[in-house]
């Protein structure tokens, strides 16, 4: 079994095939520090290459997902380091969306408590999202007279509605889980007593399909969003004809022997055996 990584304010766990990586600064509402940033960094380098995790849950210690940026450590905690400035602002960008909207393995979002500010960013970055009825989501930075920077604002625009968009992000008015789901900014919502295991249930079906096809297929659906049909319709057939390439498991091969020959597998009513 592959060591876990320690870092400062980020606290790994396994769970199966599963692995929580928990934002670690409770005490703080998982306000993002200069530190939390680089850690988020490592964490999810390695998460990346663990042979034992086939899916990242992201999520916050203490009851909150994340409050923020941590206004006293990442802005005037700086002020006099720019050196530190540099690297706190391109690891906050690089895992908040580089690397989590890249990552190679299915990723999702368990929000509770507070999720606020630069705390949009990684939820819209991951490829689920799952969050607590009573969960609080806000835009508060325009209550700071200040504008959902960081990429926060353009990465609002990918998930909600012009109009949903513009109104939360103009009145800073907070919205719950329950009004998060019925918006599309989340996959659903649940009660807070079911959330982990909300969460593990949607982990665990996505660690019973093909990790090249459960890969393949999220790069795809993210890339031709902003193509045209012409582009699209190629970069899908180029994109189809290397994952028969990659795919270790022959997933294609095997679904369609178990789908026309043994009779085993039918969409929509029975499971894909993948040792099969």
């Amino acid at each position: 079994m592959t060591d876990i990584i320690q870092l400062k304010n980020v606290k790994i766990e396994r769970d199966g095939g599963t692995t929580f990586v928990i934002l670690n600064r409770p005490e703080k509402r998982n306000a993002m520090s200069p530190q939390l940033h680089l850690d988020m960094c490592d964490a999810l380098d390695w998460a990346a290459e663990d042979e034992e995790t086939k899916v990242v849950v992201l999520t916050g210690a203490g009851g909150n997902f994340c409050a923020g940026q941590d206004l006293k450590l990442y802005f005037r905690g700086t002020e006099d380091d720019p050196i530190l400035r540099n690297r706190a602002r391109r690891a906050a960008h690089s895992w908040r969306w580089d690397k989590l909207s890249m990552f190679p393995k299915p990723t999702i979002a368990m929000v509770h408590g507070y999720c606020f500010g630069g705390g949009f960013t990684p939820v819209i970055a991951c490829d689920f999202a799952v969050a607590a009825d009573n969960a609080i989501f806000g835009l508060s930075e325009v209550n700071w007279g200040i504008i959902p920077g960081g990429l926060v604002a353009w990465a609002v625009t990918q998930v909600l509605g012009y109009r949903d968009a513009i109104y939360y992000a103009v009145t800073g008015d907070p919205f719950s889980g329950t009004e998060a789901a019925a918006m599309k900014f989340i996959n659903k919502s649940v009660p807070p007593e079911t959330l982990r295991a909300a969460t593990l249930e949607l982990a665990h079906k996505l660690e019973a399909k093909s990790p090249a096809g459960v890969r393949y297929t999220k790069e795809a659906i993210r890339s031709v969003r902003n193509m045209s049909k012409e582009q699209a319709y190629d970069y899908l057939n180029c994109k189809s004809d290397a994952l028969k390439y990659v795919d270790p498991e022959n997933g294609r091969k095997k679904a369609m022997k178990q789908f026309l020959d043994e009779k085993t597998y039918k969409p929509g009513l029975g499971e894909f055996n993948r040792a099969g």
